[in-house]
């Protein structure tokens, strides 16, 4: 990472972001390593939340941090599916999708792409979407038959994300992929962003959702986790049904070589700042 004036970092925070010492010391931490964050929740149909999310990412950029951006489209995709009449349906929250819907999903998963990197480079932040039609890669396996186009990520190309951080420009990353005849195939987005940064050995894994992070039993944050501690909440059923699947995904992706993975809370302002470059940070990190 290189070295940015005192000056120029105060130029470059929020008002109501990080203070400059804590930046300061948290920026000697990572040396051009992998940030992989995945954008979830309401943050992909909350327009304030979306324009709060473009611009730390941007501000992640000036300071000299490498962000790769994985974007989830799960609400936008329930919104257009039952504007075309098609109930969705889930097995273990992932989204059964036929032969109607992944144009569907396809279709709004690639418009947001390009909304992403728009906003971006109108930001000052120049990016590069990364779809199954633009720069492919994620090859996939087929899930499970009950599900229908839903895919496993078997290769991921790594080189093009890398060109693209050469070219000092931030990937953003559709979870679309293709099989071995071209068929394209919805991918959660959770399993796309953890794939990615365990391939990128990346630093951090940071997942944005609607949740602070990872609850006690008195609905009091828990700032951090590891396994035992894991197996635990699930075997008392603190942690239960739909954050089984994404624990137990970010608790592999800690154990494959990134350093922490971590759950945070994309409705507060700043959460990617905070969590990044503050002693506190700002949700539940997972270690293995």
């Amino acid at each position: 990472m290189s070295k940015i004036s005192e000056e120029e970092i105060q130029k470059i925070l929020p008002i109501k972001g990080p203070s400059l010492d804590e930046v300061k010391n948290y920026l000697e931490k990572y040396n051009d390593e992998y940030i992989v964050i995945k954008c979830g929740g309401s943050v992909l149909v909350n327009h304030n939340l979306f324009i709060n999310f473009i611009n730390d990412i941007s501000i992640l950029k000036k300071l000299g941090f490498i962000p790769i951006i994985i974007h989830g489209g799960g609400k936008r995709i329930s919104m257009k599916l039952n504007e075309e009449g098609i109930k969705s349906n889930f097995i273990d929250g992932l989204r059964i999708t036929d032969e109607k819907s992944i144009s569907i999903v396809e279709e709004v998963l690639n418009i947001f792409n390009k909304e992403i990197t728009d906003a971006l480079k109108n930001n000052n932040c120049d990016s590069q979407g990364i779809t199954n039609k633009q720069n492919n890669i994620l090859k996939v396996e087929q899930e499970n038959e009950k599900l229908g186009y839903v895919g496993n990520p078997k290769e991921i190309n790594q080189s093009i994300i890398e060109q693209i951080v050469k070219e000092k420009k931030v990937p953003v990353i559709a979870p679309l992929g293709l099989d071995e005849n071209n068929q394209v195939f919805n991918i959660n987005a959770d399993t796309a962003a953890g794939a990615i940064a365990k391939k990128l050995n990346a630093r951090r894994l940071i997942i944005i959702s609607d949740i602070e992070g990872v609850l006690d039993n008195d609905k009091k944050l828990i700032s951090e986790i590891n396994t035992d501690k894991i197996n635990k909440l699930i075997k008392d059923e603190t942690i239960f049904g739909g954050m089984i699947p994404k624990i137990k995904n970010c608790l592999d992706v800690a154990s494959n070589g990134v350093k922490g993975v971590v759950i945070i809370d994309g409705r507060k302002n700043h959460s990617i700042l905070f969590e990044l470059l503050s002693e506190k940070g700002s949700g539940t990190l997972i270690r293995k």
